[in-house]
């Protein structure tokens, strides 16, 4: 048990910022296929909250101090905006694990006002939806795709 805690750690840890590592990293840590699910879903949700309660303090006390004359319409708040007006919250939702990091989905989100408790429950939904899907499908065509070196023994 302890073993298996301590090899979900890093797991976790990854998760935090890239959704995707966690599957490979699990399979190939030997992680049992629901600890892989557990701790990436857990490692994405750790970044949501985190993000969506402390996100404004994070950027009125930090970033301001460094940041004084920020552009309003850079490319990046141009596909951000173009993002959520395209896809809204469910969308940003499901494109977090695939294409976007948990930290960036959720400060689209959070920067566009959406509601905390439907940010909380989207991002959980498509967290639990994809570490299951991709969890199933690195454990079963892993031996095929993934190279020696991520393999477990």
């Amino acid at each position: 048990m302890i073993e298996e805690l301590l090899k979900a750690l890093p797991i976790y840890f990854s998760c935090l910022f890239k959704f995707v590592v966690g599957p490979i990293a699990g399979y190939g840590a030997g992680l049992n296929i629901f600890t892989t699910i557990f701790t990436t879903v857990l490692g994405m949700m750790t970044s949501v909250v985190a993000f969506t309660f402390f996100g404004d303090w994070l950027r009125n006390k930090l970033l301001i101090r460094w940041i004084r004359n920020r552009k309003k319409f850079t490319p990046g708040n141009r596909r951000a905006i173009r993002i959520w007006q395209r896809f809204g919250l469910a969308g940003v939702a499901v494109l977090t694990p695939l294409l976007l990091t948990p930290i960036g989905g959720t400060v689209i989100a959070v920067s566009f006002g959406a509601p905390k408790d439907k940010i909380l429950f989207y991002m959980f939904l498509s967290a639990s939806v994809f570490a299951v899907l991709f969890s199933v499908a690195v454990y079963s065509f892993g031996e095929a795709v993934i190279p020696d070196l991520v393999r477990p023994e």
